[in-house]
């Protein structure tokens, strides 16, 4: 790392501790900037690097809710508003154990570069609360969703702030958060959330976007080494929503996708996985992949806990979350044969990971670039709310596919031009900081 970098880098680490997650987002960043700091000095002179780096506004709010028994329960919010250099702040809310402040800020800090590269006039944020959705009843997500939205009101508008779904965070909870908006603003801002049901405000292919995204993006990538999902085996982690669709676009390219996973373990299906399954399986009965596996019968095989990146594939989507596959698990991978990695979730790939493909000479995707088909849908999503307009499918897909052909062919071209071609992590990440520390320095010291 380039000695400014090194020293704004300690600074974060000084003013952020404890936050290992943000750390490792910010360090992937500053590892490949250091050519664009040498050539414009503009940067460092107008202190950049450490205004992109400190959120705009975070904010933390108590979550009080009473459960199905009559306990009341409380609940930690959060809602990290990191930069709106390009347009109002944008991206999902996360809703986990897991989640605290530093999980918060290093999703929004990815989602500043990943909005800048779609080329789409909004800027990066994130948030969420460390409330377990599993297993909990309907009127108790219902009542958890009221009192999250009666604070998070406060905070977010079409032009100011515009939440989307994350982890734990689908139609179901989108839909009460947005009732309970309404009912706080008497107002019906459509474009408040997205991710919204097709009848009030949604998009059409807004559910199968960063799925689908990944995949078009991937396929891209593998045709400049003259490939594509046809005849490819792929293993993709998850069963969410980003899962079932990559898995549902790569069927549709020709590929045969042969694992899918929960935090309980992982299928292997070598005929292919049963789309029709395991949707029934995971967003109608909530179930576990154990069941559909149980379900499908002898052709699948589920294996409690260990990693689904044992299986020899040609090409692995990594679509579960943060740091799910270590350098242990991508030298698995390369053992095996792998051509291609793309990251369908945000940061699923550790350093170690990343460092061991680009060795390696492996086609690999970092997920602000591949997975940014879901927030660039979203997008979209406002700008028919924006005009109270819907579009056709076919259109939208369409709309889609451009976005994220221009992601990869931009990045590749940035990549190239600093010297570094086919590194799509140094194309990303240049990218889309160039364009959002052209905007930071053109509004002016705020």
């Amino acid at each position: 790392m380039e000695a400014h970098l090194t020293h704004v880098y300690n600074q974060i680490i000084a003013r952020n501790p404890g936050e290992a997650e943000f750390h490792q987002a910010v360090r992937e960043v500053f590892d490949t900037l250091g050519p664009v700091i040498d050539r414009n000095p503009q940067y460092t002179e107008a202190a950049v690097l450490e205004r992109i780096c400190e959120p705009e506004r975070q904010i933390i709010f108590r979550v009080p809710w009473v459960d199905d028994a009559g306990r009341v329960q409380i609940n930690r919010g959060f809602r990290v508003e990191f930069n709106s250099a390009l347009g109002p702040y944008k991206g999902g809310l996360r809703f986990h154990p897991s989640v605290y402040l530093g999980i918060i800020k290093f999703l929004g800090f990815e989602q500043i570069f990943k909005n800048s590269l779609t080329g789409l006039p909004i800027g990066g944020g994130k948030g969420g609360a460390d409330f377990d959705p599993h297993g909990r009843s309907d009127g108790e997500i219902m009542r958890f969703c009221q009192s999250f939205m009666t604070e998070l009101a406060n905070h977010i508008g079409p032009q100011t702030d515009v939440p989307a779904g994350d982890i734990g965070v689908g139609g179901r909870e989108i839909g009460y958060m947005f009732g309970q908006y309404r009912r706080i603003t008497n107002r019906y801002d459509a474009g408040v959330l997205t991710g919204k049901g097709l009848t009030w405000g949604g998009s059409l292919v807004r559910t199968e976007a960063t799925g689908y995204g990944l995949v078009m993006f991937t396929n891209r990538m593998l045709g400049t080494r003259g490939l594509s999902f046809d005849g490819k085996t792929v293993s993709i982690s998850g069963s969410g929503n980003v899962a079932i669709y990559a898995t549902a676009k790569a069927q549709e390219l020709g590929a045969q996708v042969i694992t899918c996973s929960d935090s309980s373990g992982y299928v292997i299906d070598e005929a292919g996985i049963d789309l029709e399954l395991l949707r029934e399986v995971k967003e109608v009965e909530r179930g576990r992949v154990s069941d559909y596996a149980i379900r499908r019968g002898s052709a699948a095989t589920f294996v409690p806990g260990g990693s689904v990146w044992d299986v020899p594939v040609d090409v692995a989507l990594p679509c579960a979350t943060q740091n799910e596959l270590d350098g242990d698990a991508a030298a698995a991978l390369l053992s095996n044969g792998l051509v291609a990695v793309a990251e369908g979730a945000n940061m699923p790939c550790t350093p170690q990971a990343i460092l061991a493909f680009q060795k390696a000479g492996v086609l690999y995707a970092p997920g602000k670039a591949s997975n940014a088909g879901g927030v660039a849908t979203s997008g979209l999503e406002m700008q028919q709310n924006a005009s109270r307009d819907s579009w056709s499918f076919d259109y939208t897909e369409n709309k889609l596919a451009e976005i994220m052909a221009n992601i990869h062919d931009t990045c590749a071209q940035t990549a190239e031009e600093y010297g570094h071609a086919g590194d799509y992590v140094m194309g990303a990440n240049i990218t889309g900081f160039i364009k959002v520390a052209d905007a930071v320095i053109a509004q002016g010291l705020i």
